[in-house]
């Protein structure tokens, strides 16, 4: 039988991002799949060398929208980690927090992406409205809808009133109850279970040898996550993978659901042993010109503005009781500058988010390396293509839940 060479992106409908496979396949099987990157790169690690190490917090946010609050947590864990700086407890819950509900945004992105892959529009929108509520949370706590910038050296610049607290409970009570009730549908539906049970099978074997990680891992049956190194407020709050067996698009999927209603119970149950003191650590001798400066009160953005000027606001959530930002905002000073090497480690939506960092002593680090979960994934993607029918290839790529900006950076 000949063999055909076709282009699979990198512009195709369902990817997000540019992604370009050249699959060689005979009739409608594919038998080889090889990728080509490059298309975003844009050289942000090689920004280290000219911005200092407080400017990089805002470079690494941009590493990846949907990721950009575990982007910083992992960069500035591993600042602290060098210069020795010890985090308020408060302010590991509140990392904690903001973290979980980027996890919930992301999944829910992914999960109406997904659906809207195999063409079920309903069920995609569906997913996307509930994720508004979540999006609205953020913006109301943090002032932005995706990229939060809460993280500094030393804890948070941000903090939670109970009234937000409370109205944040609220808010998710609302959203787990839509969620729940979308389960039926995107665990049982007919159509869905035809489009992904046995569709991009990665084993457990395979998945250990190729280095697959998050979801990836656990729907092949292994039960790692790095939230279990206890990393932010993990370590005090417990923790459980959702793992699932099969390793088809199905058990992916499913893997990702379940956790989204984690995050919600994980970010409900910090709310609840929010410990009071303060959110960030203040370390003597800050550079002058890197000294973040509070934010006086008369120049707090006030939040009603964000939700009057788009009525969507209205239909999703409701508006917070404390409009106004927290009187107990503070920015954290850092004395001198990071000289030593860290290796540090979170759990991005998308699986284990890694940061090498070196300083030199002086205020540029002298290397930031950054290995993002979709890396780890793209090996075992490759393993996952031969022997699918053609039709199956955009839910089996967008199974993996690909983030090529993260990956290309």
């Amino acid at each position: 039988m000949a063999r055909t060479i076709l282009p699979f992106g990198p512009q195709h409908p369902v990817l997000p991002e540019p992604l370009h496979l050249k699959l060689t396949i005979e009739d409608e099987t594919v038998v080889e799949a090889l990728p080509t990157l490059g298309y975003v790169h844009r050289g942000l690690e090689k920004l280290c060398e000219v911005r200092d190490f407080n400017q990089m917090i805002q470079i690494v946010e941009r590493v990846c929208g949907i990721c950009s609050c575990l982007h910083a947590l992992c960069y500035c864990e591993g600042v602290e980690q060098i210069m020795g700086v010890e985090v308020p407890r408060r302010a590991k819950y509140l990392r904690t927090i903001w973290g979980e509900l980027h996890r919930m945004h992301s999944h829910l992105l992914w999960l109406g992406l997904f659906a809207d892959a195999f063409g079920f529009e309903s069920l995609f929108m569906q997913f996307w409205r509930v994720r508004e509520r979540i999006m609205d949370i953020m913006e109301a706590t943090c002032g932005n809808r995706v990229v939060v910038s809460v993280n500094v050296i030393g804890g948070v610049r941000r903090d939670l009133s109970p009234e937000q607290c409370q109205w944040i409970e609220e808010q998710l009570a609302v959203s787990e109850k839509e969620i729940k009730q979308l389960s039926t549908t995107i665990l049982n539906d007919y159509t869905v279970k035809k489009r992904t049970v046995g569709k991009g099978v990665l084993t457990k074997e395979q998945a250990y040898q190729l280095g697959a990680v998050g979801p990836m891992l656990r729907g092949s049956g292994w039960a790692q996550d790095a939230r279990q190194t206890g990393y932010a407020a993990f370590g005090e709050l417990g923790f459980d993978p959702v793992v699932e067996y099969d390793g088809d698009s199905y058990a992916r999927c499913a893997v990702r659901f379940r956790e989204t209603l984690q995050a919600i119970d994980i970010a409900r149950l910090a709310i609840a042993r929010l410990p009071a003191g303060e959110t960030a650590t203040n370390v003597e001798g800050a550079m002058e010109d890197d000294t973040p400066k509070p934010v006086a009160a008369g120049e707090r953005r006030d939040i009603m503005q964000a939700y009057n000027r788009d009525k969507r606001h209205r239909v999703t959530a409701a508006p917070p009781p404390n409009l106004d930002l927290p009187a107990g905002l503070v920015a954290a000073k850092v004395k001198g500058k990071p000289e030593g090497e860290a290796v540090t480690r979170v759990e991005q939506p998308r699986g284990e988010l890694m940061y090498y960092l070196k300083g030199n002593g002086s205020k540029n680090m002298e290397r930031v390396r950054i290995r993002t979960p979709t890396f780890a994934n793209i090996p075992p993607l490759l393993a996952m293509l031969p022997g699918c029918e053609l039709a199956d290839v955009p839910v089996i790529v967008l199974s993996i839940d690909p983030c090529i900006s993260c990956t290309e950076r």
